[in-house]
């Protein structure tokens, strides 16, 4: 690959795909310079928080694999400069890895501004060109192009094909049952459907109002009591209602499956 400018290619894993409150916890970088040579660096990173049951199921990284690690802030300034003036790239950077590590370069008293930097998204241009409808992906598992796509009957079918292709690739047997294999599963990172309340490592945190963010219910719940008992009397629903209402009286829901 040539590059007239300098190109830093990254990747981060996380404990949780947070924006706002997760952390590092291995960072790669890659940078390929204009006379062709290439520099790297790697490491893991202490969160210095719990890595989550299902962060280490994805990335494969325990606790005991980052408890001698550097925390981020000590390490930001060395990949800041290895980062220097390049350009990025990356696999769903834009919308993930760089406004996370911004994030984590603003805890460290950095400031990380890639509004101005090339960006090249490895996942934007796939999308682009590889289209993720009905119709793309009967091409892909049946080999063939659909005709009369949108007619409700030509897409049942279709949706059936693909189905029965899904489960020649991926089925232990010939039944539709050995696809349950699969995670069908909603977002659990949020404890209502609105996306008002979240999860995040064991507390649940609002994402609207002046507490958004930043500190979990149950601190609320101690500090500002009388803003919590504002929810109460709004249009919430009653699940919320009832959380809201316990943890007010000191009981701390528990996420499901934790």
């Amino acid at each position: 690959m040539k590059v007239s400018r300098p190109l830093v290619v990254l990747d981060l894993e996380t404990t949780g795909i947070w924006i706002e409150k997760d952390r590092i916890i291995e960072i790669a970088l890659i940078k390929l310079n204009p006379d062709g040579t290439r520099e790297q660096l790697t490491t893991r990173v202490n969160p210095v928080m719990a890595i989550p049951a299902k962060a280490t199921e994805i990335t494969g990284i325990t606790q005991e694999d980052v408890k001698d690690a550097p925390a981020f802030g000590a390490i930001a300034g060395k990949v800041l400069q290895f980062i220097g003036d390049a350009d990025i790239g990356g696999f769903n950077v834009e919308r993930f890895d760089l406004p996370l590590l911004a994030r984590e370069f603003m805890d460290a008293g950095l400031q990380f501004d890639f509004s101005q930097r090339t960006i090249y998204d490895a996942q934007k241009i796939y999308h682009l060109h590889n289209k993720r409808d009905l119709t793309a992906a009967y091409a892909f598992y049946c080999h063939e192009e659909l005709k009369d796509a949108h007619s409700a009957l030509a897409d049942t079918q279709a949706t059936l094909d693909i189905l029965e292709e899904q489960i020649k690739r991926y089925g232990k047997d010939e039944s539709v049952e050995s696809l349950k294999v699969f995670d069908y599963e909603p977002n659990k990172e949020y404890f209502d459907s609105d996306r008002k309340f979240r999860w995040w490592n064991g507390d649940l945190y609002m994402t609207f109002g002046k507490y958004a963010r930043k500190e979990p219910l149950k601190v609320i719940a101690k500090k500002d009591p009388s803003y919590l008992q504002w929810v109460l009397d709004k249009d919430f629903s009653d699940d919320v209602k009832l959380m809201i209402q316990q943890i007010l009286n000191g009981q701390h829901p528990k996420q499901e499956g934790s």
